[in-house]
């Protein structure tokens, strides 16, 4: 597995506000939440981004997004609504290079978004 921040928390090397965790995800809270509930989910396998997902990662990411919508139904934002982001590349503002999903609710999100 990568040696980023997220394989670590995966790996439970550091800390985190773990909020879900089956055998496929960990979904845990953003340290730096851009809005008042900001959660990212995660796959337990090694991918580095969605361009680089395949054909047999279907059921994986498909459990990726029923996950997000899971937590938020437990964080109470399913009735108001939630936004879901995967960024890719620098000019999706990828940060960290293990595909993650945000789960952004609590307040109105503004679109486009910037």
């Amino acid at each position: 597995m990568a040696d980023n921040i997220f394989s670590k928390i995966i790996r439970k090397e550091i800390p985190a506000k773990i909020v879900y965790e089956d055998d496929r995800a960990l979904a845990f809270r953003d340290t730096n939440p851009k809005a008042p509930i900001h959660i990212l989910v995660v796959p337990k396998k090694d991918i580095a981004r969605i361009s680089e997902a395949e054909a047999a990662d279907e059921p994986l990411l498909g459990h990726l997004l029923t996950v997000a919508a899971e937590v938020a139904r437990k964080e109470g934002i399913d009735g108001t609504g939630y936004r879901l982001v995967i960024n890719k590349g620098a000019h999706g503002g990828e940060s960290v290079p293990h595909l993650h999903v945000h789960l952004l609710g609590g307040r109105a999100m503004s679109w486009p978004p910037g």
